[in-house]
């Protein structure tokens, strides 16, 4: 994960990015929801794919992530 400031801390907090298109709109929609409240994004990490599944087809695609972003 690039967490790159030049001095200070950064926090790390964990969401899940929810789709029914893709993992990548999965990612898109955490980080969309996440900026609405948490400013100063500066990069993330996925760790985990999940995918729910109905009838032998994906219904949602979800996506683990750790966000980080500087203490200010």
């Amino acid at each position: 994960m690039n967490t790159h400031i030049d001095e200070g801390a950064v926090k790390i907090i964990e969401i899940i990015g929810i789709s029914s298109k893709s993992f990548d709109d999965a990612i898109t929609q955490a980080l969309s929801k996440a900026s609405k409240s948490v400013k100063g994004i500066t990069g993330f990490e996925v760790l985990k794919h999940m995918a729910s599944v109905k009838d032998g087809k994906i219904k949602q695609y979800k996506v683990n992530i750790k966000l980080a972003f500087p203490v200010v």
